[in-house]
């Protein structure tokens, strides 16, 4: 495809408004002004639709393809949460309208799926309330650290450290760090879990907590869940559950029952809501009983007389996180999909993401190593160090994926394992199109061993080609990044 600058033709334009009658009663600094010497490309309006719709059909997404990037669950959105988080009247609402003064009314419906959202929350995690604010998974694990810290602070303990095993996101170490705790790393055993002897040794008075994701990264749910829990508190430790993961057991256990005191979801993982490109997102937090008083500001409350308003009076609180409401557009694509499926649909959510995981380990497991062989959840994790013997890498494996039509899988993580590829393919995948991926794999695992130098350049079905990631990082050049448009 021709870049934009190759398109102009000399005095060609596009629709030029008449100038405006209206007088100009301000200047622009000169500074600012465009420089008259600038090049813009001169297109008629069609070549320009036509430039960025092609453009825009180059993009990668759920909605055109595959997408089985490990510990993200990108999965299909449904359309019809999307149609009702664009009404009007939620879409159109401002956050600083008032809640219960003349014109209020107009914010109810927001509230009230706000204070609704909660409760099914509650249902579906086993936790006592839930903060709708934070605007992402790991901004709703700060916030977790934080009642963490509120907690020891208003019973007096002095702690410094919080555990969090060595196959965790890399957010989870981040968060407590940011939230002012020193982070000690728990070693995995040989069945890619927690190792809950290590554990054991590593627990003293000055553990604030754990950190723990289940299942895990590697797909992995730690049968000894329960007794981590216990140990943790038998310090006055509090156990924090990174719900990223969520998807493989929501419906079917509740972390609140395994004995966890703190939990965040990622509304944009589990319940259906737009994921990537940096956002949006949401990652409520939920907490048991005894936290309650350390949530942030605001939470909305049922008055008596049935209206619903944002309560601020919060003495203990650990305070702000985000401004008004949260990101409430993707909690109200949350609300409609949890209501859409209810409590059967979401138990075939959790069933359906595993059995998808599972099919692809068992098809896939003869072409690539396993290093944890057992049972699976709703990712699988497969290691290219057979591949490598042939000079082939994870990254070209993930590379070839693209020629295939497919968008690669997380590769590299978790980092305890070797070339690691880590591959989800949530409930939302029929079995053609999973069938397809399997056969684009075990292909190329075939052409490891016949023409390994070719997937060593792949993909060589796009616009750009491989590109040199070390000398782009090393020598990164914005100035040049015009000649792209």
């Amino acid at each position: 495809m021709k870049l934009i600058f190759e398109k102009s033709i000399e005095s060609r334009t596009a629709v030029l408004p008449p100038k405006t009658d209206v007088p100009d009663h301000f200047s622009i600094k000169a500074q600012l002004l465009r420089d008259k010497s600038a090049e813009l490309p001169q297109l008629s309006e069609l070549d320009v639709v036509r430039h960025f719709t092609e453009l825009s059909r180059r993009n990668f997404g759920v909605d055109t393809n595959f997408y089985p990037l490990g510990s993200c669950t990108m999965k299909y959105n449904p359309k019809v949460a999307e149609r009702i988080a664009a009404y009007p009247g939620f879409a159109h609402l401002h956050p600083l309208m008032p809640q219960l003064r003349r014109g209020g009314m107009l914010t109810q419906g927001a509230l009230q799926v706000i204070y609704e959202t909660d409760i099914m929350l509650r249902e579906i995690t086993g936790m006592a309330r839930f903060t709708m604010q934070p605007l992402a998974g790991a901004h709703g694990e700060l916030t977790g650290v934080m009642i963490i810290a509120a907690y020891h602070r208003d019973r007096g303990n002095k702690k410094t450290t919080i555990l969090i095993p060595d196959s965790a996101h890399g957010t989870n170490p981040a968060s407590a760090a940011i939230a002012g705790y020193d982070v000690l790393s728990v070693p995995s055993d040989k069945n890619g879990v927690m190792d809950i002897d290590a554990l054991r040794k590593m627990v003293n008075e000055q553990t604030a907590g754990v950190m723990l994701t289940c299942p895990n990264t590697l797909g992995i749910f730690n049968p000894h869940v329960k007794d981590i829990c216990d140990i943790i508190h038998s310090v006055d430790g509090l156990a924090y559950y990174d719900g990223a993961n969520l998807n493989a057991i929501v419906g079917k256990v509740r972390p609140g029952e395994l004995g966890f005191d703190i939990v965040h979801l990622n509304l944009h993982k589990t319940f259906a809501t737009p994921h990537g490109g940096g956002g949006p997102g949401a990652g409520p937090v939920g907490v048991v009983e005894k936290l309650v008083d350390f949530l942030p500001v605001s939470l909305v409350e049922k008055r008596d007389d049935g209206t619903f308003v944002l309560e601020y009076n919060r003495p203990k609180s650990i305070g702000y996180v985000a401004p008004f409401y949260g990101n409430f557009g993707i909690i109200l694509r949350a609300f409609v999909y949890i209501l859409m499926l209810g409590k059967q649909g979401l138990r075939r959510v959790a069933e359906n993401s595993v059995l998808n995981a599972n099919y692809i380990k068992k098809k896939l497991e003869n072409y690539y190593d396993l290093p944890f062989p057992g049972i699976c959840k709703h990712e699988c994790v497969f290691s290219a160090a057979r591949q490598i013997k042939n000079g082939v890498h994870a990254l070209d494996i993930a590379k070839s994926l693209i020629d295939a039509g497919f968008h690669p899988p997380t590769i590299y993580f978790p980092a305890i394992v070797k070339e690691a590829l880590m591959i989800e393919p949530t409930e939302t995948e029929s079995k053609e199109t999973i069938d397809a991926f399997v056969s684009a794999m075990i292909a190329i695992a075939k052409k490891t061993e016949t023409d390994p130098h070719q997937l060593q350049g792949a993909p060589k079905s796009t616009p750009v080609s491989r590109l040199d990631e070390t000398r782009a990082a090393k020598l990164l050049d914005i100035a040049s990044i015009d000649r792209f448009f």
